[in-house]
């Protein structure tokens, strides 16, 4: 056909990630709670779609296209030794330039943005909040409305009326944050311990790693890599997340890097590198629970995940560095990812590491260490 309008993800099958549809169909990748306004005084706007996203709204509906089916794959049981496995592992994300949770609590989080405070639901928040509500309503833009993973809602601004994006920075790369009306906000911070690994990988391989981003969503993570040596192949079924992410890469002063953004179905697009017979030294897949393809293709996660991870392995280089697989908003223990992981590489060697991402609080300044948020699963094959 996963550093997350992640994990925005027209549902579409890349940028629906189970986090929002709005880049998919939204695309990476919430839970109806109350808002956290207390009080007047808050200017309430709903949020404003880009020029892009106003063209896209006047095509055709992705739901009124025919349904396209993706042609079936048979996964052959593999043979040999499972790979060793490393359980759990919890990555963690803390203060980072850009980037920190200030604090969470009563279904909701309070973070900074770059140059913003907001506020937005977080069915995992089921604590106490540890700051005064004085703080929280200081915050620059709060989420209400829906607060289903994909449901659509509006930002209310306490003080000025804020901009529909903004510049953010995260490991050296420049990039849009932008207030959408599924909540998201272009960049899921959480995956900012994988993208760090990955820069690490191609730091010191020494030759150009190839690294292929399925559901790539606003092209962080490929910006990351390119920047630090790679040859990116950034795929999403999203028109407008392709989008943000060009408009990403100009405002990164990022043109000349080796980069293909590609607009495709996911599946559809590996098959084809399959037969094609290409392959890639790093493979990061963040998949939605649900989505739809540029042509109206269905994904499904818990039926088609199996199915995706088998042609990734068969797309992996004899020298491969990793294939790393994000999932957001699922019924599931990270275990349930862990051993298909495993089986999906037997034979292979290496190890799997598995567990969840997580966030750490860290006050208003962002040096208090406080409660651990969970955002995510994930699990990741290394070759050693």
């Amino acid at each position: 056909m996963k550093e997350k309008d992640r994990r925005s993800k027209n549902a579409s099958v890349t940028t629906a990630k189970g986090r929002g549809a709005e880049a998919r169909g939204g695309g990476r990748h919430e839970q109806k709670r109350p808002g956290a306004a207390k009080g007047g005084g808050f200017k309430e706007q709903p949020a404003r779609p880009s020029a892009a996203l106003r063209a896209e709204q006047r095509e055709k509906p992705a739901r009124q296209q025919p349904v396209q089916e993706v042609p079936t794959r048979v996964i052959v049981r593999r043979t040999g030794e499972k790979p060793a496995e490393r359980v759990p592992l919890i990555l963690e994300t803390s203060g980072a330039s850009g980037y920190h949770l200030i604090d969470s609590g009563a279904g909701e989080k309070l973070e900074q943005y770059g140059p913003y405070r907001i506020v937005r639901p977080e069915a995992q928040a089921l604590w106490p909040r540890s700051l005064p509500d004085s703080v929280w309503e200081k915050a620059d833009a709060i989420f209400t409305g829906d607060t289903d993973e994909d449901g659509m809602g509006r930002w209310r601004f306490p003080g000025a009326v804020l901009g529909e994006t903004w510049p953010m920075q995260l490991l050296g790369t420049d990039f849009h944050g932008r207030f959408t009306s599924f909540r998201h906000v272009g960049v899921f911070p959480e995956q900012l311990a994988h993208w760090n690994w990955v820069k690490e990988q191609v730091e010191v391989a020494g030759r150009p790693l190839k690294v292929l981003n399925l559901f790539g969503y606003t092209g962080v993570a490929s910006l990351i890599a390119a920047r630090a040596g790679a040859e990116v192949t950034h795929v999403d079924a999203s028109k407008k997340a392709i989008g943000w992410a060009r408009e990403n890469q100009q405002l990164a002063r990022a043109d000349k890097l080796p980069i293909r953004w590609i607009c495709d179905d996911a599946m559809k697009f590996i098959q084809r590198e399959e037969r094609r017979g290409s392959r890639y030294d790093i493979i990061l897949t963040d998949p939605p629970k649900f989505g739809r393809g540029p042509n109206g293709e269905v994904w499904q996660l818990f039926d088609h995940l199996a199915a995706m991870l088998d042609i990734c392995r068969e797309i992996l280089s004899p020298e491969a560095r990793g294939l790393v697989l994000t999932a957001y908003s699922i019924r599931a223990s990270f275990y349930s990812i862990h051993e298909l992981m495993r089986e999906t590489m037997r034979g292979r060697g290496g190890r799997v590491e598995s567990g969840e991402l997580i966030i750490r609080e860290g006050g208003l300044d962002g040096r208090e260490p406080g409660r651990a948020l969970s955002t995510s699963l994930f699990s990741r094959w290394v070759p050693q």
